[in-house]
Parts: structure tokens; sequence; C-alpha cells
């Protein structure tokens, strides 16, 4: 078996050698150096890790991201401790080995294919360690791309069975036994790499003589040159064997990243610096890199660097890539993308997500990039709880973006919604056939399950789980389990899905409601309308009681002074508000009628309606009062055309006589116009209040039941109060006429 060498350059940095084969082997990057000259730079050491995982069933691919000298020379740095990188000639992957190996690399790509652990039938060769190394692979003095070469160490792993039987029963060694043990041992090992967008497996077969072949003891090492790859990418490399005896050899690195591009945040906005030198014309092209499928252009300029580039942060997208060249012919365009890890990219990806009903029983997802999600479908409630998936019995479907996807249903319902979920969350949920076939409706869905032997059961959906029918279960599908039946039977539901394991129906639910719910409704609504009425009516007969209540003001028009009081009382009376009648407001009817008849009228009106008689005791009135009480013979024409209180006596002393006064008359005085003990002893059979020091009482008799709050009552009074006072101090300052006013007034009698 031949073995390959590159030719090309020399390594112009101190080699190090391994200590299993004694080789001379470079480390991808020394922590914190960098690397320049004419050779290329690169900024920022690689990082390794032990992620796990190979990428079986992906299949090869030719692609590769070059970064052209223009690029790599854009990154030279100006940290004198700096570390040339070795030149690898010529387009054709190459492979070779450590002193004593001999190795062959197999044509083109293979499929990366692991398969299945399988026992060692004795010693095999398998990989046990790996390294990389940081190279450019050059097709002029000047095109040179990165590329990372990748050494395999192998060792001898297992026993010949037969040997410990030997030696244990002292059985002697067959010649012909003998022979393959004293082989060389042979292995195809596979390399599979994988730098985003790009996967390639290469096949190296590895053949060790006899004499190395010491079982747990390393053999040497497989070089391959090499991968290629892009500054900034992370590369990860499995190695096993075919076919495979242990679990695959695997490492996850990191390339270093462009000093050209730096991208920050300003606010909301986010800005992404081109560090090109002066006078360098390149073109700068913005797009989606939407995986499988070709890229979507988003924005394209012909530039002249340096150059900052302003984007809003809404505007990020996991596949949002940048790709640079120069604005030469037949330029190599260098892509990345920054904001594959981004948060914020990540959430406005999914606000830009949109699920999109395509006739007549297919969907989509819209979305900018590629993202690995599944779809679910679930039944949703009229009353807002949580969708319910309809797994079982309908499976989870990994989800293809931007592609039709069909429905597995017979017919479309509007309560069958759509969620999409990544491994982290729920992202989005939509009711898809809600604008077509209207709202949510109050339906209940049944679930079929088939047996082996053609017999099935149906459980209906709830938010509790699935309730068997006819079951004794407290919710509504159990308790209308039999009609339910019925009407899956008769075919009065609605068929979703339909397969050898089992169905789905939608079973209308509006005719047991009503049923149900018409009494109760009719009867709420009986008393809801007897409660209105209720309300209405007490409502109109408080407010005729505050508003429309009468009180007819008696009193003897002892003078001028006092007729202002009695008049300004019952301005206030008015106010409060009462419906006041006094023969001072209706002097015209008086005159036309009389007084003893206009007292009639209005006697008889008030106390119809619920009103109250206030006689007003003056020592002019008690004076009448007592001369009625001597001598009821008197003609009350005697004391003038407008006196209604001479004119009433003879009407009103019967009510008292007869015990008929309490609760509709109520007598009142003035408290510095006469004293208590004044008012004949008749007329105190019903309440007699002090004016104005028992103000609040006589508003509340006055006003009766519909009478307020003590508080407002009180407020009342001080108003009243407050209208008297000027009158009051009128009265008292005018000089005594006709009868005379004050409590000598008595005297006189």
């Amino acid at each position: 078996m031949g073995v390959r060498t590159p030719g090309g350059g020399r390594a112009q940095a101190a080699q190090r050698r391994d200590p299993e084969t004694g080789e001379g082997f470079r480390p991808l990057l020394p922590a914190g150096t960098q690397l320049s000259g004419r050779r290329g730079v690169v900024s920022a050491p690689l990082r390794g890790g032990g992620r796990t995982g190979p990428q079986a069933w992906v299949l090869p691919g030719t692609w590769k991201m070059p970064v052209p000298w223009f690029f790599l020379s854009l990154a030279l740095g100006r940290n004198p401790a700096v570390l040339s990188l070795e030149r690898v000639v010529g387009p054709q992957d190459t492979a070779r080995c450590s002193p004593g190996l001999s190795c062959h690399l197999w044509d083109g790509d293979v499929l990366c294919l692991p398969g299945s652990l399988v026992s060692a039938p004795g010693p095999v060769l398998v990989p046990t360690r790996l390294q990389t190394e940081l190279v450019l692979r050059c097709y002029k003095e000047t095109d040179c791309d990165l590329c990372v070469r990748v050494a395999v160490h192998l060792a001898v792993h297992g026993y010949w069975e037969e040997a410990e039987d030997e030696e244990k029963f002292g059985i002697a060694e067959d010649p012909a036994i003998e022979e393959p043990r004293n082989a060389s041992l042979q292995a195809h090992v596979v390399l599979s790499f994988q730098a985003y967008p790009t996967a390639r497996c290469v096949l190296l077969e590895v053949q060790v003589p006899a004499a190395l072949v010491q079982p747990g003891q390393s053999v040497g090492s497989v070089v391959f040159d090499c991968f290629g790859a892009a500054l900034g990418a992370e590369v990860r490399i499995w190695s096993y064997t075919l076919p495979r005896y242990q679990k695959e050899l695997n490492l996850t690195q990191q390339l270093p990243a462009l000093t050209w591009l730096n991208v920050s945040a300003d606010g909301d906005d986010v800005r992404l610096v081109l560090d090109v030198p002066e006078e360098q014309r390149f073109g700068l092209f913005l797009y989606w890199n939407q995986v499988p499928g070709p890229a979507k252009p988003w924005w394209h300029r012909n530039l002249t660097g340096p150059q900052t580039i302003t984007l809003n942060h809404t505007d990020l997208v996991p596949c949002l890539c940048i790709q640079v060249w120069r604005l030469e012919p037949d330029s190599v365009r260098t892509s990345v993308c920054p904001f594959r890890e981004d948060p914020r990219a990540h959430r406005n990806l999914w606000r830009a997500a949109r699920l999109q009903l395509l006739p007549p029983r297919a969907w989509r997802l819209d979305v900018p990039c590629s993202v690995p999600a599944e779809a679910t479908l679930c039944w949703q409630a009229p009353d807002g709880g949580p969708c319910q998936p309809l797994v079982p019995p309908l499976p989870r479907e990994n989800v293809t973006v931007n592609k039709a996807l069909e429905f597995p249903l017979l017919k479309g319902h509007p309560n069958i919604c759509v969620q999409v979920s990544t491994w982290e969350k729920q992202e989005l949920q939509e009711c898809l056939w809600a604008d077509s076939l209207g709202p949510l409706k109050d339906d209940v869905l049944l679930v079929e399950t088939r047996g082996p032997q053609d017999n099935g059961s149906l459980c209906a959906l709830e938010p509790s789980g699935c309730t068997p029918l006819l079951s004794r279960a407290s919710t509504r599908a159990a308790r209308l389990g039999g009609p339910l039946l019925q009407d899956v039977q008769s075919g009065q539901c609605l068929q979703l899905w339909d397969d050898d394991l089992g169905a789905l129906w939608a079973c209308p639910m509006e005719k047991y409601i009503h049923r149900r719910w018409a009494l109760v409704w009719l009867a709420c609504l009986l008393l809801a309308a007897v409660l209105f009425l209720l309300l209405l009516l007490k409502k109109n007969h408080v407010k005729a009681a505050a508003r429309s209540r009468a009180a007819l003001l008696l009193y003897s028009a002892d003078d001028a002074g006092f007729e202002r009081l009695v008049g300004a009382l019952a301005s206030a009376l008015f106010q409060m508000p009462l419906r006041v009648a006094v023969d001072l407001w209706s002097r015209r009817e008086l005159s036309a009628q009389g007084p003893l008849a206009w007292f009639h009228a209005q006697r008889r009106q008030t106390l119809q309606e619920g009103g109250v008689v206030v006689l007003l005791f003056s020592p002019g009135a008690v004076a009448l009062c007592r001369e009625w009480l001597q001598d009821a013979t008197s003609a009350p024409g005697a004391h003038g055309p407008h006196d209604a209180f001479a004119a009433s006596l003879s009407c009103l002393l019967p009510d008292f006589l007869q015990g008929r006064a309490p609760g509709r008359y109520v007598g009142a005085y003035f408290d510095r116009l006469l004293s208590p003990d004044a008012v004949p002893a008749l007329f105190r059979s019903v309440p007699v209040f002090s004016l104005p020091s028992q103000l609040p009482d006589f508003l509340g008799t006055l006003q009766g039941p519909a009478a307020p709050h003590p508080w407002r009552l009180a407020e009342r009074a001080e108003q009243v109060s407050r209208a008297l006072q000027p009158a009051l101090d009128s009265c008292f300052r005018a000089p005594g006429t006709g009868r005379g006013m004050g409590p000598e007034a008595e005297n006189r009698t």
C-alpha cells in the first residue's frame, strides 16, 4: 500500500512530538496567539470540546466555504507573537501514515453511516485520539483557503479468543491457527467532518504489519489533508471504523473569527462595522440562508471600505448572513452568519412566523429561516381553556418550513388548531379553520379506539382527560353518554379522522344545552323582570315621596313681618323639595273661591296625596284658637277676606276632637315669638316643633318615609335656618302692629 505525501511548504513553527508515536505534529493553535504574514491570519485561538453524537445518515457534500487571500490579508494582526500557517499545494485530498504503517485514501466521499456496534473477533485497529491543525490549501501563490488537517491515532484493541483456553487447558497451538495471529491488521477508518453547512465523510484504509500488533498498544497515526472550513465556523469531527467496534471518537472546535467584521449593539439598532482598507471596493450582500433551498436575497450594495451598516434589531433572524467579495472578475465570496445564536434573532423569527391554511386540507408554516420544530393538532374548546393535543391517536410530525403539509383529516373543523413547538417550548398556535368555518363551536370531540377483534370504545375529550361514555363520572359528556352514542350511530356527528386504529367524531351539543337550560333561562328572565319591576316601583315611590309630598301651611296673618317669615319658610321647604301650598302664593284663587272653599280643596288634595297640614302657631293664631274653643259660633268672615287660618278652624277642630289628627297634622312655632306652653293643649296631640331649634326633626316629619340620612337632614336644616334668619331678624326689629308680637300678646286674652 503506497503512502501519499502532500507537496507544499514546510512548517515555519516548532513542532511537538507525539508522546505515543514520536511523530511531529503541530497543534491547531496555541492559546492567545495570532496567525499572520503573507500566508494569512487568524485572530483568536480555537476552542476544543468533547461533544457527542455523530451525524449519521448525512449525505456527503463537496461544498466548500473558501477564505480568499483578500480577507486573510484583512485580518493581519499587529501582535509580534505570530505563527505562520503551513501551505498544502493542490486541490486533492491526501493521506500519510506514521513510519511502519501503510495507508490509502479512497477516492471521493462516502456515506456517513456508522452502523451498530459489533464484537471484535480478535485484535482490531481502533481510533484512540484526534488532533487537528489549521493549514492553508493554496491553488496559486495568493489564492489560498483555510483548511483543517486531522490526525487519527490508532491502537490495537482486543485479543485472540482461543489464547486463554490454550493456556488454561494446556492445548498445543495449531499451526493453522497461529498463521492469522502473525498476520498484519487492516482497518477502514472513517473521518466525518461537519462545519455548517458542509458535511463530508472520507474513508482511510490503514494496514499495520504483524510486528507492530501488540494488544493495547498504540501503533501510530494517519494524517488527512484536509477539510475546507471558513473563519469563525464551528467544526465537528467524528472517527470510527467499519465495522464499528467501539463508540465514535468525536471532537468539536471553533475556528477563529474574521477581525474585519464587528457586530455591536447601539440601542435598538445593530451596527455592522466592516474594517476594509480605504479605496478597496467590495460587494456586500445580506441574505437569508434557507437550508435546504436557495438563499433568499434581502439587501445588496457595492461599497468602498471602510463602512458601517446599521440594522434595526427587528430585522435580525438566525439565518441572516453577510457575504463580502472584491469587485473583481472571478473573485471568491466569503459568507458569515453572526446572528445564529442571538436571542433577539430567535424571538424575531417566531414573531414573523405564520401558519397558513391551504385548500383543501393542507397547511404551511411560513418563516424566514429553517428551524427544527414539531407540529401537533389540538382541540380548542370555546371556554378559553388550553388546547388539548390529539396525540395519540394522531402522531407528532416534524415540520418542514415553507412547504405544504397535509392534514391527516377527512374534514376540517373550527375547533381544530395547529401547535408548533421547538424542543424548548410551544412557539405558535393557530386555529386555521376559524376564518372559513366560523367561530369555535360548543362541540364535544369523541375519540374512538378500535381493538384487534373489531371491538371499540368511545371517550369524550375533556379538560380532565378522555372520559369514557356511559361512565359514572360527573362530567357533561358522561351525563350525556347515551344520547351522544346514539348521535354517533345515527350519523349526527361529523367524522374528522378514521383509520384502522380509531376515529375522531365532533358531536354538536346545542340541542342538549338548549333543552336543559331553556327553563332555567326562562326562570332567570322572569326573576330578572320581577326584580326590575320592583326596583322601578320602589324608585318611583321614593322619588315621588321625596319630590311630591304635599305640605299645606296654615298661619294667622298677624302682621306683614310675620307674613314675610312664613314666605321665607315656604320657599325653603319648596327647595327641599316639597310641594308647598300657602295662601300667600294663591291670593287670586283665595279671592275667587273664598278662604273656606280654598282651604277645603287644598286640605282634601294634600291628605289624599299622603301629605301633611302644618299649623304655624303665633300669638294671633293662639288667640283665634282660644276664641273658637270658647265660642264655636264665631263667624269666620269677621277676620278678613284672606284669613285662611280663621276660616279653617271650623274644619280642623273636629279632626282633633275625634282623634283623626295624628299623622295628618303637624304643629310648629318660632322660638322667639311663642313659648311652648302657649300652644293650646288640644293641638298637642300631634308633634309640635320649635323653629329653628328643632328644624331637623321638623323636616324629617314632613318628608316622612323618604326622609334622608340624619346627616343629610342636618345639612338641609342648616340651609333652612340660614334662609329664615334674615326674616326672623326683620320680624323682631319691626314695631308690633295689629294683635301684637311677642309673649305679652298672650295676656290680652
